[in-house]
């Protein structure tokens, strides 16, 4: 069974293939940690984690490299640490660390390499002079420009037509470029900003420049996979082609997006309540306060809920819905926690679902498949096929990277000691009474549950129980 993926270069599905068996590469561009990242942030991260799991899962742990870098210089960066009057490290070290904690509530793990700007200034220094050599960007006051008309294949991955862009341009042009789509490889930086030493004069590195240099860095060309949000395509990817394949003279080649990377994926937009978020409408939503108020697991299972290509609306019924879902898959492992799972591979139908594109809707599906089955075995006394259905589930969910509290603790919440005393001497008095066949009595007893917001869940071997 092989993994196809979507391909947005090539705007079709295909099958898998790594340069290198062994040696996968992954690339996803990561936070501008100036600031809390918002929920639309979280998606590109949890999406790419579960591809990661699976390619770990298909050729090994130690075989798969995956790289998520971290942008700390920046205008906005800039800005936030000279309002506070502080270095931009201090800002960029806080919001790494906020981003990093929010992360592994999400239950993504953290990649191999976190590559940073501030420790490539000479790999990106080293790859715009690369770019000029080849006469594909140019030094103008200060600043060093690509030069668009160089790359005949510029617009490639986007869909667009250079030529209607430069017609339809509506924006000043800087009268330093050759072309109104030229963008900065360098920029001088201005009196309060942070600089480094260049050939072209100290300044600092646009946008664009910093991922195409760290991934040849740190990961080589080409790179199997290039991942991110849908709109990071144009011009963030757009440029990122441009500049890494002309850096080493394929310019005009037929395949040169091939020299760069050779599947390119991204995720969809989300919005809030069929909004796009915006500060002026006031809907933006930021993980950090997400987290604290509930179950990292309940948000990446929402952030998973749809398919990663298609939009996904944010809102109060999703996260809703994930809960009970979540909850309805930790019952069933809690109602079988005393068989002892078989097996440590996920279904077939799991796996078709998961390895067609990371299809989560239809992976979820294979997983209430289990749940469904662990209930009729429990029910019915086979716990041999409890065994085999638990222990694919496990396996299944740990692809997705759910799953991983303990159930109990997860049904329960937060409960604390004397409520959890009153409800097991409860349940107790409970069984006493059906046992004795005194159903007035146990159902006065379950009453008294329900006045607890308790859940009481039946079984052949027992009552277990989760707070509403």
């Amino acid at each position: 069974m092989s993994l196809v993926l979507y391909d947005t270069l090539h705007r079709e599905k295909r099958v898998f293939e790594p340069r290198d068996p062994n040696r996968v590469t992954l690339y996803v561009c990561g936070p501008t940690v100036y600031d809390h990242a918002h929920i639309g942030n979280a998606r590109p991260p949890v999406v790419f984690d579960v591809l990661v799991r699976l390619l770990r899962r298909a050729y090994g742990a130690d075989k798969v490299i995956y790289a998520r870098n971290v942008t700390d210089v920046d205008d906005k960066i800039n800005q936030r640490a000279a309002a506070l009057g502080v270095p931009i490290g201090q800002i960029t070290a806080k919001y790494e660390a906020h981003y990093l904690d929010d992360m592994a509530r999400l239950n993504v793990a953290p990649p191999d390499l976190a590559p940073h700007v501030t420790d490539h200034m000479d790999a990106i220094v080293k790859q715009i002079a690369a770019i000029v050599d080849a006469g594909c960007a140019y030094a103008a006051e200060g600043h060093v420009l690509f030069d668009v008309s160089s790359y005949p294949n510029y617009g490639r991955l986007s869909g667009r037509n250079l030529d209607d862009m430069i017609a339809g341009a509506r924006v000043e042009v800087a009268p330093y470029k050759k072309n109104a789509h030229d963008f900065v490889l360098w920029k001088p930086s201005k009196a309060d900003e942070p600089s480094w030493p260049s050939p072209w004069g100290d300044g600092r590195p646009g946008w664009h420049i910093e991922c195409s240099a760290m991934i040849e860095e740190n990961l080589g060309l080409p790179i199997d996979i290039h991942g991110g949000g849908i709109d990071l395509v144009f011009p963030h990817h757009e440029n990122e082609i441009a500049q890494g394949v002309c850096a080493h003279g394929h310019a005009h080649g037929p395949d040169a997006h091939g020299e760069y990377a050779r599947y390119w994926m991204h995720n969809g937009f989300l919005t809030v309540d069929a909004e796009k978020m915006s500060k002026s409408i006031g809907n933006v939503l930021l993980l950090h306060d997400l987290v604290q108020s509930l179950p990292g697991e309940v948000v990446r299972w929402a952030l998973l809920s749809a398919h990663y290509r298609q939009p996904l609306d944010w809102n109060q019924s999703l996260l809703d819905q994930s809960k009970k879902n979540l909850d309805r898959l930790y019952g069933a492992l809690h109602r079988a926690v005393a068989v002892q799972a078989d097996g440590d591979e996920p279904p077939a139908d799991f796996l078709k679902a998961i390895q067609d594109d990371l299809n989560t809707p239809g992976a979820m599906a294979s997983l209430f498949a289990l749940s469904s089955e662990i209930e009729r075995g429990m029910t019915s006394g086979d716990h041999a096929a409890v065994a085999v259905a638990k222990g694919q589930l496990i396996a299944a969910a740990d692809l997705l990277g759910v799953l991983l509290s303990d159930p109990a603790a997860w049904l329960e919440g937060d409960v604390d000691d004397a409520l959890r005393a009153e409800v097991e001497q409860l349940l107790q008095e409970r069984a006493a009474a059906r046992a004795a066949k005194d159903w007035p009595a146990a159902d006065r007893i379950r009453d008294r549950l329900n006045a607890l917001n308790v859940v009481v869940m039946d079984g052949p071997d027992g009552a277990t129980w989760r707070m509403k």
